[in-house]
């Protein structure tokens, strides 16, 4: 039997004042650089159709990713590459690109609202909200640009590094690509600090 979907109850927004919503992309996959957005809406120009970018075609994500762009008052991406994930960790790489992206905004929020349970340091007020790129517009107009920039840049990494399918899965560990990490071993764009690259890295290894 089908699993209901949860409905969550949208969060009232109005007391934060101008509202930077943000999420990221990236924090699973193997390869690539974890991607983050950060949007402030225009309240006098709503936006249909904002949801969680996963529960969204990628035809409608292209589709809603060039409206935010044209229409939010304001949107920047901020990156962490794979070097600076290895170095560090992953959570702490999306939280220096959540703050690239919060940085890079022309308009100065009020706000600043993440999609998830920790927030980096904005420094500007800033709160975690649990399931939010389904409870805030502005973070599911966050969570689809990050989306869509982030599966761009897979497929131009696929180019550079054929054989592995980064175009098909993103960079997440497919079976289909667990079996060309083992065939090729990994390539420029993998996070050697993952456990599934570090045994395809040793030589016999079995992943």
């Amino acid at each position: 039997m089908p699993q209901r979907q949860q409905i969550l109850e949208p969060i009232d927004v109005s007391p934060y004042g101008v509202l930077a919503g943000v999420d990221e992309v990236g924090i699973g996959p193997l390869a690539g650089a974890v991607v983050a957005c950060a949007v402030i809406l225009d309240p006098t120009v709503p936006i249909d159709d904002l949801r969680d970018s996963k529960r969204l075609s990628e035809k409608a994500r292209e589709r809603l990713a060039e409206i935010i762009c044209r229409q939010s008052l304001s949107w920047s991406l901020g990156s962490a590459s794979v070097a600076e994930v290895d170095r560090h960790n992953v959570l702490v790489a999306s939280h220096l690109a959540m703050q690239r992206a919060v940085a890079g905004l022309s308009v100065t929020p009020d706000t600043v609202l993440v999609d998830g349970n920790k927030t980096p340091d904005f420094g500007l007020p800033a709160r975690a909200v649990v399931k939010g790129d389904q409870r805030v517009a502005a973070i599911s107009a966050a969570s689809i640009v990050a989306k869509v920039t982030r599966d761009r840049q897979l497929v131009e990494l696929a180019a550079r590094f054929p054989g592995y399918g980064f175009e098909r899965h993103k960079g997440y560990p497919t079976k289909h690509h667990l079996q060309a990490l083992a065939a090729l071993g990994p390539c420029e764009a993998h996070r050697r600090s993952f456990a599934p690259v570090q045994r395809a890295a040793s030589p016999g290894a079995e992943l």
